[in-house]
């Protein structure tokens, strides 16, 4: 099930909760939430972008344990692995 944010639509209105936006996990088929669960002032559904992981390394440790490696360019049409 997907994990969405809401936020109070008004900013000064709400609980500390709503107000700095809260996290609930809902199936695609529900509805979204109209108030806060705590509170009951309208909410809004916020729109997030993707959450997509890397690793700061560049290669990421598990991908290299699994056998999977990193190409390089070196030349034109030569790549070399990179471990």
């Amino acid at each position: 099930m997907p994990i969405y944010e809401y936020q109070v639509r008004d900013g000064n209105a709400g609980c500390e909760a709503c107000r700095n936006s809260f996290e609930t996990m809902q199936a695609v088929s529900e509805q979204p939430l109209v108030n806060c669960p705590k509170c009951g002032a309208p909410v809004m559904r916020l729109i997030s972008p993707a959450a997509v992981g890397s690793s700061k390394s560049g290669f990421d440790s598990r991908a290299k344990n699994a056998g999977f490696h990193k190409l390089v360019k070196r030349d034109k049409g030569v790549y070399e692995k990179q471990y």
